[in-house]
Parts: structure tokens; C-alpha cells; sequence
């Protein structure tokens, strides 16, 4: 079983920058692909950026060039660097995992909610314009 623990979430202007954290805990965290996610009031849950076993990256294309995923495999920790902020950008962020045994996945699989199977309780970003 896999905890997650976000961080590093808060108020910036617009045009400013924030990076989020997410510690994993638990038997064979450093093994799960890995993404981010976001809630705007009043909307549905979507995808972010996502970073898989191998640090293979790809991004929502409303962030592309603005948001950067990473991962330390010695930490067990997963970061968003998020830069040109804007207030679109406002949500709740969550990281989640997927299952151990996800191997050589598509973009398509992660970027679907349902391909995660363990969820942090999740960060609030708000963006001031």
C-alpha cells in the first residue's frame, strides 16, 4: 500500500511560480507511475502532467511549456514546478499512483483518472490576477 502527501501549494500573482511536492510512502513507491491532477471549483477533476517508472514525462496541453513533472527515486518524492502561472490555474492539485504492475503505459492511460489507484488529499494553489 502506497501514501501520498502533497505539498507546497499556496497564493501567488499571476506570471509567478510554485512548485508542488509529493512524498510516497509505502511498499514499492518508486515502482508506480506517477501524475498530477487539478479541480477548479465547480469542475471535474483533470489531468495534469504525469511522469512514468522510467521518468518518461507528458504534460496536459494547457500547460505544456509552463509546467515541468520530476521525480527523486532516492526520496520517493514526485514535484510539479509550475511557472507563468495564471488563474486558470487555480484548483486543488493531487498526486496519485498507479498500479505496481503498469508497465510500458500510453499517454492515453495516463492521463485517465481511472488508470490511478491511490490519491493524496490534495493541495490548494490559488492564482491572483
Amino acid at each position: 500500500q502506497v501514501q501520498l502527501v502533497e505539498s507546497g501549494g499556496g497564493l501567488v500573482q499571476a506570471g509567478g511560480s510554485l512548485s508542488l511536492s509529493c512524498a510516497a510512502s509505502g511498499r514499492n513507491a518508486r515502482d508506480r507511475n506517477m501524475g498530477w491532477f487539478r479541480q477548479a471549483p465547480g469542475k471535474e477533476r483533470e489531468f495534469v502532467a504525469a511522469i512514468t517508472r522510467t521518468s518518461a514525462t507528458y504534460y496536459a496541453d494547457s500547460v505544456k511549456g509552463r509546467f515541468a513533472i520530476s521525480r527523486d527515486n532516492e526520496k520517493n518524492t514526485v514535484s510539479l514546478r509550475m511557472d507563468s502561472l495564471k488563474s486558470d490555474d487555480t484548483a486543488v492539485y493531487y498526486c496519485a499512483v498507479t498500479p505496481r504492475t503498469a508497465y510500458f503505459v500510453s499517454n492515453e492511460y495516463l492521463s485517465t483518472e481511472t488508470s490511478y489507484v491511490t490519491w493524496g488529499q490534495g493541495t490548494q494553489v490559488t492564482v491572483s490576477s
